[in-house]
């Protein structure tokens, strides 16, 4: 659904390009200085020769994407000569748009000594050249184009730095997505160390019995060797569909606790524990109960934790637990009101933990907003690990 929002937004909004828009801005900047020239508020009319400098003034700014500097020069040097040439004076567009390109530009930073000495020099060149046609200390042309060309620049230089403000959030944004994964993946290796630890205690335990019964009781025997086949069957299948999509080294970091198998059969006492911190949780069974594979059980149990717990942090009412045993999946439905929709359901850490726990099962998570109330929605295949109960 974001996805193909986003579609439909690129596809609604107008296609321009970097060059389109370039060569509308210098259009607008050339057809301004024309308009100004044309009022014949100076000793000269408009005349073949304003034409061409008010198309140098304008036209450069096309390539202010490779050389900023250089098109603020001689987009300043045209204006000057309109100036001294007796044309009227006025705004000069284009030398100021090249400006708030300069202020605009990462390159400037590296060379702020360079540029500040240009700008300062272009700009008594064109004060003067404004000041040519008057008498006396040219006061109106300073204040005026300290007041434009001081604007040009401070708008250009904020516009910078929400550039980059917008960069490093994308950045930090993209870390914490990583490092939320990674983390993610660690908690799913250590479960599935657990489970396999878990998983070959038992075979010990009944390789031994059957060891111990081959003689005297051969039908205890066989029950052993069976729950042994069975169990191995269903660990295998579980790491292999687990390792399929665990790319990154999950290994537990040493000395580090390991959490004890949790599942389904846990509901009832994450409830309570919500219950007693005041979020009354109903839950509901659908379908022919069985017993999991103990990755899926206990991936299931993490994904109704966690969407518990944005219930408790982020919800204003009860929550619905509804835990369905489909054919062939297993289906959770989990959702809470909340005061009003996320913008961005997607972002969330623990949202991407539970995406990836059904991920790396090979099922599904989708979470979304209507009618005033979050849904989390998850379906996981029970992959051949799951057994009737």
């Amino acid at each position: 659904m974001t996805s193909t929002n986003a579609t439909l937004g690129r596809l609604a909004r107008p296609r321009t390009t970097p060059a389109f828009r370039d060569a509308a801005l210098a259009l607008v900047a050339f057809a301004l200085t024309l308009l100004l020239l044309a009022q014949n508020g100076g000793t000269r009319s408009l005349d073949p020769l304003g034409v061409v400098l008010a198309s140098v003034a304008s036209f450069p700014l096309l390539a202010h994407r490779r050389a900023p500097l250089a098109v603020f020069a001689l987009t300043t040097a045209a204006s000057a000569s309109l100036n001294a040439l007796g044309y009227t004076a006025g705004p000069p567009f284009g030398p100021t748009f090249a400006l708030f390109f300069i202020a605009a530009d990462e390159r400037t930073r590296q060379r702020i000594r360079q540029t500040t000495a240009v700008v300062v020099a272009l700009f008594a060149v064109h004060v003067l050249s404004a000041a040519s046609t008057e008498g006396g200390f040219p006061a109106s042309p300073v204040l005026f184009g300290i007041l434009v060309w001081g604007s040009a620049w401070v708008i250009g230089d904020q516009v910078r730095q929400r550039r980059q403000r917008v960069a490093r959030t994308e950045q930090d944004t993209a870390r914490e997505r990583r490092l939320a994964v990674a983390e993610e993946r660690n908690r799913i290796a250590r479960d599935l160390h657990d489970s396999a630890a878990h998983s070959i205690n038992v075979i010990l335990v009944q390789a031994g019995a059957a060891r111990l019964l081959q003689e005297r009781d051969p039908a205890a025997a066989r029950v052993a060797l069976t729950t042994i086949e069975d169990v191995a069957r269903e660990t295998i299948g579980e790491i292999d569909q687990m390792i399929r999509g665990l790319r990154e080294d999950g290994t537990p970091r040493p000395n580090e606790a390991i959490e004890p198998p949790t599942g389904l059969a846990a509901l009832d006492t994450l409830a309570e524990r919500h219950r007693a911190a005041g979020l009354p949780v109903a839950i509901q069974f659908r379908g022919q109960q069985r017993s999991l594979a103990p990755g899926l059980d206990q991936a299931a149990f993490r994904i109704v934790q966690e969407s518990l717990t944005n219930a408790a942090r982020h919800g204003n009412g009860d929550a619905r637990v509804e835990v369905a045993y489909d054919e062939t999946a297993l289906e959770l439905t989990i959702s809470n009101p909340v005061a009003a929709g996320p913008e961005t359901i997607e972002v969330g850490h623990g949202i991407l933990g539970m995406h990836e726990r059904a991920a790396l099962l090979g099922g599904s998570l989708a979470a979304s907003f209507g009618n005033g109330r979050f849904r989390v929605h998850a379906r996981v295949p029970y992959a051949g690990g799951a057994q009737d109960g």
